[in-house]
């Protein structure tokens, strides 16, 4: 797989767990961006109220490849 990639940041939150956090955010991104094709999970924390966990959040890198000068990936 060869090509150029460039990556972004995003933050997911969720209050029912870490891995729908990260699947919100993925899903949000592909709504507007073309060709993702390699995520991360670089940061986890959660928010903590009353003893209990009411947030859990992610920061996500997502790779997408650019596309060529045809508009082609």
């Amino acid at each position: 797989m060869s090509g150029v990639f460039k990556s972004i940041e995003m933050v997911g939150t969720s209050g029912q767990s870490f891995e729908d956090a990260v699947r919100g955010a993925v899903k949000r991104a592909g709504e507007t961006m073309r060709n993702l094709e390699w995520m991360e999970v670089v940061e986890q924390r959660g928010y903590i109220k009353g003893g209990e966990i009411h947030e859990y959040q992610v920061k996500v890198k997502l790779w997408f490849k650019l596309e060529d000068g045809a508009g082609e990936s």
